[in-house]
């Protein structure tokens, strides 16, 4: 209860203080600058991933999400599903087919750079939850291979994808903005098929990628600053770093 404790006010802090903290630095000269291009901060946006997130912690001490992720791991092993590997590659698709549908003329809401920062930001973020959470938690995959299952990396990279390609999309074309859910789902639930995490684990996974985007979204404006600051060196590029046991971004400085 004491790990669950710390989960929930970690959560509470990032979606309720630190989102009301930021959003009112914002000053009424960014709002006339990004005009439309501003997210104000909405606690109804934070209704799913925070339903997601909470069954996650729950299921780490309930007896009945327990049996939950037991019973689906036996019917796994039961039908010995072949296991792949597009779940390391499906997790980037929905964030690059943002790029792919400005190449092909089919414009979002932001443009170049400024989409680059909102993603890398949204990555940086969820890489600042999930990492320390894996090592706090200290649970144990199914295969046995290690400690670290709770959240699913792969499952957050992939609903942060899907969540970003929704928020460029909402608005011009909404079959577009929901064409990556499908994807994100399907990374989720190899994530289980492959043996490397509960289903507690993959929903948790998916609440934290739904909200380092939105996060990344209400914090543009912002963060855009630091990137126009003439006096000082400008990052033209963040990009997500994946390792075989970690999650992280990295960043290109042009001096």
């Amino acid at each position: 209860m004491k790990i669950v404790t710390i989960i929930v006010l970690t959560c509470s802090n990032i979606c309720f203080g630190q989102v009301k903290s930021d959003s009112a630095e914002l000053k009424k000269q960014d709002i006339e600058t990004y005009g439309d291009k501003v997210y104000h901060p909405s606690y109804k946006k934070l209704i799913i991933p925070t339903v997601f997130i909470g069954f996650g912690v729950v299921s780490l001490s309930s007896d009945a999400l327990k049996n939950l992720n037991s019973s689906t791991k036996y019917e796994i092993g039961e039908h010995q599903p072949k296991h792949i590997k597009l779940d390391n590659y499906t997790q980037y698709l929905p964030a690059a087919m943002v790029y792919g549908y400005n190449l092909t003329g089919i414009k979002g809401k932001h443009n170049l750079k400024e989409r680059t920062i909102i993603y890398g930001t949204s990555q940086l973020i969820s890489a600042a939850i999930v990492l320390p959470l894996k090592h706090l938690v200290k649970e144990e995959r199914p295969d046995g291979t290690n400690h670290l299952s709770f959240p699913s990396g792969h499952t957050t990279t992939a609903f942060s994808s899907a969540h970003f390609l929704f928020r460029e999309y909402q608005d011009e074309n909404i079959w577009l903005a929901i064409s990556g859910y499908p994807i994100a789902i399907f990374t989720g639930v190899y994530r289980t098929l492959n043996n490397k995490h509960w289903v507690g684990d993959v929903v948790a996974g998916a609440g934290f990628g739904i909200l380092s985007t939105e996060l990344a979204y209400w914090l543009f404006p912002t963060v855009n600053k630091l990137f126009n600051k003439k006096e000082s060196n400008t990052i033209t590029m963040i990009y997500p770093v994946l390792e075989p046991k970690s999650l992280g971004a990295g960043l290109v400085l042009n001096f």
